[in-house]
């Protein structure tokens, strides 16, 4: 009887020693998967915080955790079993998919570089929301734009785990889903609420809390700038990354290789050979993110002006037709 306790505690054990292993394996995956999404999870927040520009302070959170919410829904209800059957029966589609993303992240970046090249930036509608029913539309406009980056980030983090169990991309995928959802909507609501923060502390009676409130509020625009800014070099090097290994994996090997063979010459520096490699692969992923999207932007600008133009001719061409 004794025996079979003890025996029956040690297979309990080693079940947990399986489980916590289990559980490393998954967090360590997670933290692999999402560390190559951070230019996606860079854009979203900085992109985010404008759809409640202009809302009454006491409506911004509660609206956050709407579109929060909304997100968790695209990610867990639509995008997660959509990329998991896709991983499953048709992976071969993963790096088309992944390379279409990586698309999309170059073109928004280069269009965001034309902006600040033609110096004139483009200023989304103030979300000056009156009554539930303008609310309803600010959120729905929110989690329509979610969903995008949301698929980029799962999509991402799918392709570095495609080799895993599907029980383990599935845990792996439910992982990064709440832990990017939370970190996102975390630090959108942190940055939407320092003005407030700021504002309170500079009306308390310390000389010291009044100058450190005076100077978060004067810093926000600053720091949702540089937010800007760093998010548009993340997404051409995500995007341009993603295109690059994409290439290589549908047999385009050259440009791959090139950059490869740059990153080996580097990588034997004594002391900063690692770090040194990594500038080099990101500078051009950079370059090629650019030049990529620039491609595309191109392509888009010049169908929207053949469509502008056909559409403004339509109307004289009926009239004289009749």
């Amino acid at each position: 009887m004794a025996g079979g306790l003890a025996a029956l505690l040690d297979d309990i054990a080693a079940m947990a020693r399986l489980a916590a292993a289990s559980v490393d394996d998954v967090a360590v995956a997670s933290a692999k998967a999402s560390s190559k999404a951070a230019g996606v999870v860079v854009d979203d927040a900085a992109v985010t915080p404008q759809y409640v520009s202009g809302i009454d302070p006491k409506r911004e959170l509660p609206i956050i955790w709407k579109i929060a919410l909304g997100s968790l829904r695209n990610k867990m209800l639509i995008i997660l079993p959509v990329a998991l059957l896709l991983s499953t029966f048709l992976p071969f589609l993963l790096t088309p998919l992944l390379m279409l993303g990586g698309s999309y992240l170059c073109f928004e970046g280069a269009e965001k570089v034309w902006e600040l090249v033609r110096g004139h930036k483009k200023t989304e509608e103030p979300a000056a929301v009156k009554g539930p029913e303008a609310e309803k539309k600010v959120i729905s406009s929110a989690v329509r734009t979610d969903l995008i980056l949301s698929a980029e980030i799962l999509v991402i983090s799918l392709n570095e785990v495609a080799d895993q169990p599907l029980p383990m991309r599935a845990a792996i995928l439910v992982v990064v889903g709440l832990a990017m959802t939370i970190a996102v909507y975390g630090a959108v609501g942190l940055l939407v609420k320092m003005d407030d923060v700021g504002v309170s502390m500079a009306k308390r009676e310390s000389e010291g809390a009044r100058r450190l409130g005076t100077g978060l509020v004067a810093a926000m625009p600053k720091v949702m700038t540089v937010i800007s800014y760093v998010g548009m070099v993340a997404m051409l090097w995500v995007g341009g990354h993603i295109i690059l290994v994409g290439l290589d994996e549908l047999g385009l090997h050259v440009p791959y290789a090139w950059v490869h063979h740059l990153e080996e010459i580097v990588h034997h520096v004594p002391g900063v050979g690692g770090v040194l490699a990594w500038l080099v692969n990101t500078f051009f992923s950079f370059v090629l993110g650019l030049i990529w999207g620039a491609i595309i932007a191109f392509v888009v600008h010049q169908i929207h002006v053949l469509l502008h133009r056909r559409k403004k001719h339509t109307p004289a061409e009926s009239e004289e037709a009749h």
